[in-house]
């Protein structure tokens, strides 16, 4: 049996499942964020790992299994997420900041883009984790530290700090590793000031990491991917033209491209995946924007209700949100934007407003889609926002493709199960939606959208 860990932005979901992926039992445990300042997005380390504990705690009950009957955790993980900790005492020395987090891009703009872009496949952006340790390193004295992003945490935590790893998904997420030779790149080290002894040790996607303890009971720690690359190998996308989009707190488009490791094409990232590398195009915000009406303006009381506020309206009535509450990522990489409405009327209503919302995630994704060097002929889809049929839809529509949604929608945690496992088992598809809109009306709505999103690009461009 597997214990396959999610550890996501805003929650934990833990999966127990067996070799044929399977699930038995799973649990859920939120994550909570904190904003100590405009821009600053952090978690406590200590919160991520008791979100981990209850989560497994929980998917055991739900399995009606006992700790014991666990043989192999493996771990999925939000990305470029830095955590600093003290090696000897186990304890972090400073909040973790969150992938979305802006405090440095000031000194992402001041970075040789091309040099990054050549020995890394990314672009210099506060979302990677690089200028985030550099910024903590500013601060805490390195001497006697560790750094990772939370696979790392997670696997010093499960072996009782015997392991510092992080495995090689992760690591090309960071900006401080080649993804030519796999290994951290000394120039870039040098760039921010990094020190190796701070660093992991770099591992396989599909790796034993050693033996560990959870809840009290023995376990081996074998597989650990990026959570995106994880939902890309169980979706089974493992040739060259096969890709997914995981529909979270952000959006992301991964395309598996093999061997290829050149420069990616403008706009997009080329990042290591679990058995090859791929294309990446990272959408920052999505069903966070649904989050921001629920918590800071109390427009609805959940996600859940999205999709029938939708549909209680013909269209959006004219009504256009940029959700760059984090900035803009793919394929615009763009800091300094903002969040922007347009077209409100006294005539706006809630339901318009959420409406404008779920269209922005299917934008942004078809922004990312349409950056691709070669058009893809299938979508495949996973992530808490597909159970929302008005936003498939929507997307299959303005993609002009099929958006094949898979039958659970934990493919993250069913991927790195099914590395653990060292099979290719995929998750099964469910609900295929084909597009259905007039393509008049379709480049409409693009239209009304580009219109907008030069608008938050351009008002608050420095």
């Amino acid at each position: 049996m597997i214990l396959a860990i999610d550890q996501g932005t805003t929650a934990t979901t833990c999966l127990v499942v067996d070799e044929q992926l399977r699930v038995a039992g799973r649990g859920s445990s939120e994550v909570p964020q904190h904003f100590p300042r405009p821009g600053w997005v952090e978690h406590d380390p200590n919160e991520l790992w008791e979100s981990v504990v209850a989560a497994a705690a929980a998917a055991l009950v739900d399995a009606r299994l006992e700790p014991d009957a666990i043989d192999v955790v493996a771990v999925a993980n939000q990305r470029e997420t830095t955590v600093l900790w003290d090696r000897r005492t186990g304890e972090p020395v400073a909040p973790a900041i969150v992938w979305q987090d802006r405090r440095t891009a000031e000194r992402c703009a001041s970075i040789d883009r091309e040099l990054v872009r050549e020995r890394t496949g990314l672009v210099p952006d506060p979302y990677f984790s690089a200028t985030k340790l550099e910024w903590l390193l500013q601060r805490h004295d390195a001497r006697g530290l560790a750094f990772g992003t939370v696979d790392s945490w997670l696997a010093w935590r499960l072996t009782r700090g015997s392991r510092h790893v992080t495995d090689v998904t992760n690591a090309s997420r960071t900006m401080l590793c080649s993804l030519h030779t796999r290994d951290w790149d000394d120039e870039l080290l040098a760039l921010f000031g990094v020190d190796r002894s701070l660093l992991p040790e770099i591992v396989g996607s599909a790796d034993e990491i050693g033996e560990g303890e959870l809840l009290g009971a023995a376990v081996v720690v074998r597989g650990m991917a990026g959570d995106q690359q994880a939902s890309l190998f169980g979706h089974g996308c493992h040739a060259a033209g096969e890709g997914k989009a995981t529909y979270g707190t952000g959006s992301f488009v991964l395309v598996h491209t093999g061997a290829d490791a050149s420069v990616p094409p403008h706009g997009l990232l080329r990042t290591v995946a679990a058995d090859g590398l791929a294309l990446e195009g990272a959408v920052l915000v999505a069903g966070a924007a649904l989050q921001w009406l629920r918590d800071g303006l109390g427009v609805i009381g959940g996600a859940a209700e999205s999709e029938a506020l939708a549909r209680s309206v013909d269209d959006s009535g004219g009504v256009v949100f940029v959700p760059a509450l984090a900035g803009l990522g793919s394929p615009w990489w763009d800091a300094g934007a903002r969040g922007l409405i347009t077209g409100l009327t006294r005539g706006t209503s809630r339901a318009h407003l959420v409406r404008a919302a779920l269209e922005a995630i299917a934008h942004q994704v078809a922004d990312v889609v349409q950056a691709l060097p070669e058009p893809m002929r299938l979508l495949r889809a996973d992530g808490g926002a597909t159970a929302n049929a008005f936003l498939m839809q929507f997307q299959a529509d303005l993609l002009g493709l099929p958006v094949e949604v898979a039958s659970e929608q934990e493919t993250t945690g069913l991927g790195v199960a099914a590395l653990a496992a060292g099979g290719d088992e995929r998750v099964p598809a469910g609900r295929l939606f084909e597009p259905r809109l007039e393509a008049a009306r379709v480049a409409e709505a693009r239209s009304r959208w580009r219109k907008a999103l030069a608008r938050a690009r351009s008002d608050f461009a420095s």
